[in-house]
């Protein structure tokens, strides 16, 4: 169904391996799977690719880079497994609606809409500092509303589908401002939660067929994903709250331009 991405005989392993390495090292360290970063990237690198084939590859590279970064989580004791996996309940069939969607409907209107949306949240991360009131933990969970989170997690699954962006977009701001999550809780339940979506979009795609020939550009971006989202868990320790919700707010804010502006 997708257009082959290896069009371009220019684009050298390396540079795929680097592009993998800093979408694996962004997306860990803000929480959405680094597609924010490796879709407009391979819009540019590719740019006679199907939108099927690029959000099919994407998917694939946000599956890669959550389990990676998952591992690294886990390890550190971050992830609210139980908020989790009820979010990811909800985004599993929001993935399979908005794939359904990218296959029917024309994208032009909606990507400028979503883009505009996309630029609103960045300026409001932006001007508004992390929450200092953290939700009271109880046996080792944040009381939180999670049929709230159950019900956004759908909007955050059928732009993923859609996109090919993951959802961390709208997990890590509603479990940040809305469920009072510390950030760095809310980056790696986040990341955790993308291993659902970005399994039921790649195997959708697989479905479909969607891939085509692009096997060979998936491996090198995967060589450095998964060697980045070691990187981004370890700097996430290091960095302050605040510092991963200003980058958060300028992943957005790109993409937003990106899709604004076509």
């Amino acid at each position: 169904m997708g257009e082959s991405l290896i069009n371009s005989g220019w684009i050298l392993p390396v540079l795929l391996v680097m592009v993998g390495l800093l979408v694996g090292t962004y997306g860990t360290l803000i929480g959405v799977g680094g597609a924010l970063v490796l879709v407009p990237l391979l819009l540019v690198l590719y740019p006679q690719a199907t939108p099927q084939a690029i959000t099919a590859v994407s998917l694939l590279i946000v599956l890669v880079n959550s389990i990676g970064g998952s591992i690294a989580y886990a390890r550190q004791k971050r992830i609210d497994y139980r908020t989790g996996i009820i979010f990811a309940l909800g985004t599993v069939p929001g993935v399979l609606l908005g794939i359904w969607t990218l296959n029917y409907v024309s994208r032009n209107l909606f990507a400028l809409i979503f883009g505009l949306v996309m630029i609103v949240i960045s300026a409001f991360l932006v001007v508004r500092s992390e929450p200092s009131r953290t939700a009271g933990l109880v046996n080792g969970n944040y009381d939180c509303n999670r049929p709230l989170g159950f019900t956004l997690s759908l909007g955050a699954g059928y732009l993923a589908g859609l996109l090919g962006i993951g959802g961390g977009i709208i997990h890590v701001p509603v479990m940040v401002y809305i469920m009072c999550f510390p950030t760095h809780i809310a980056t790696a339940t986040s990341h955790f939660i993308l291993i659902f979506t970005g399994a039921t979009g790649t195997l959708t795609h697989l479905s479909q067929g969607s891939f085509g020939s692009n096997w060979l550009v998936i491996v090198w971006l995967a060589v450095g994903v998964v060697a980045g989202s070691q990187l981004g868990a370890r700097l996430s320790k290091r960095i302050h709250g605040k510092v991963i919700i200003r980058l958060l707010a300028v992943a957005l804010a790109i993409t937003g331009l990106r899709l604004v502006l076509g």
